[in-house]
């Protein structure tokens, strides 16, 4: 699969960039579903100018989805079939033009047979819950907005690739990250139905949807709701930052950036949970180098926000003491990680030289600054460049006690 992928974003025709350019209006919502009909294409950063789109990962490699585990990888025509009918099952009650689907730092299911959905936008903070059913619109509503504000804090019993029931028990996901109308947090059934009820007296909203009406609420989270998810796990990251020697407000930083301390992450690129760890990269390396352990990690085992954590933050100790451990300085050896971790050892390594002797010399010659100057700027992939920007900005956003 990552073959594929990488095949999909190297293309590099003019004639398809032109072609696609036409198709600018259905673009963001259906990106990924016209990549199969591409033959050949243009490069992501020239789709990344043309449209401004933003390629936020989708949930497609979720083990749920597969009878045998990693078959998908292997079988690239298999996946398709099940997200083209995935995809389907959507544009059949929603329209071409109304398809959404999970990301790394959005949370979206259906449900009720795909009549209803909930599209939780963490980096903007708010949740859409619409229904286009067409008897009892306002019923099917309701329950789709309590199933929301009761979803359990465990994605392994939630599954974001079909509209099946959620079992409501627990700790909700979303505790304390809502309020209702008296702005108390929402952790039973009674409060749950009665701001659900409120919100449809109040906040009813109605659009045309593919020649039918959606019924629709919009809800705002607290404005801290990044913090309250964050330091649900301040022990768990305090803990792995003294295990391996790592900044603990790095890891807050690399998990904002990843996921935005979002659990139920799982991106295109087969990566899972808080710190989106790849199972047979980063995973894989952890588990051998410093768990000497065979294999590689299990989704189920990463979805687990203590082990996700506890990986990512491994792989930091791997990138600090063997793939780049001959730089220097301490600055400039954490610009260097941060670029590793979301582009690779290697990546890091060619925006000096091909030759790592060469990089490495090159790196240890310039000062932090510069070395910071050129991963954002010369690195050979633009989503690295941006990386490290959106990483050291949010570490500052955490030592200035705004994360």
């Amino acid at each position: 699969m990552t073959n594929l992928i990488r095949h999909i974003f190297s293309m590099h025709s003019l004639t398809h960039c032109t072609a696609l350019k036409q198709r600018t209006t259905r673009f963001s919502t259906l990106l990924l579903f016209v990549i199969p009909l591409l033959t050949s294409g243009c490069s992501r950063e020239l789709i990344e100018k043309i449209y401004d789109v933003n390629y936020e990962p989708t949930n497609r490699f979720a083990k749920h989805l597969a009878p045998l585990p990693g078959q998908f990888m292997k079988d690239a025509a298999a996946l398709d079939a099940l997200i083209s009918s995935f995809t389907g099952k959507i544009e059949h009650r929603w329209g071409t033009k109304e398809v959404k689907i999970a990301g790394k730092t959005n949370y979206v299911k259906y449900i009720d047979d795909y009549r209803s959905r909930a599209d939780v936008n963490f980096n903007q903070g708010q949740i859409t819950v619409e229904t286009v059913a067409t008897t009892e619109p306002l019923v099917h509503l309701k329950k789709a907005i309590v199933t929301t504000l009761l979803t359990p804090d465990d994605p392994k019993h939630v599954d974001l690739f079909s509209s099946e029931k959620i079992v409501l028990k627990g700790k909700p996901f979303l505790y304390q990250q809502v309020v209702d109308q008296d702005h108390k947090a929402i952790q039973w059934s009674w409060r749950a139905n009665r701001y659900a009820d409120y919100l449809i007296k109040n906040k009813l909203q109605v659009k045309q949807v593919d020649f039918k009406k959606s019924y629709y609420v919009e809800i705002p989270m607290v404005e801290d709701q990044v913090e309250i998810r964050g330091y649900k796990y301040a022990d768990i990251i305090r803990r792995a930052a003294r295990k391996y020697g790592i900044p603990e407000d790095l890891i807050y930083a690399i998990i904002k950036t990843e996921s935005s301390f979002n659990p139920y992450a799982v991106s295109w690129a087969n990566a899972y949970g808080l710190m989106q760890v790849v199972p047979k990269t980063a995973g894989k390396d952890v588990f051998q180098r410093i768990k000497k352990r065979s294999g590689q990690p299990s989704p189920e085992y990463l979805f687990n926000p203590e082990n996700n954590i506890d990986t990512g933050t491994a792989y930091f100790y791997i990138l600090k003491h063997n793939y780049l451990n001959s730089v220097a300085n301490p600055l400039s050896l954490e610009y260097s990680m941060i670029s590793a971790y979301n582009g690779g050892a290697g990546g890091v390594l060619r925006t000096f030289s091909r030759s790592r002797k060469t990089a490495l010399s090159k790196i240890n010659r310039l000062k932090p600054n510069q070395v910071y100057w050129a991963l954002t700027k010369k690195h050979p992939n633009a989503e690295s460049r941006r990386y490290l920007e959106k990483v050291t900005h949010y570490k500052q956003m955490f030592n200035s006690g705004k994360l």
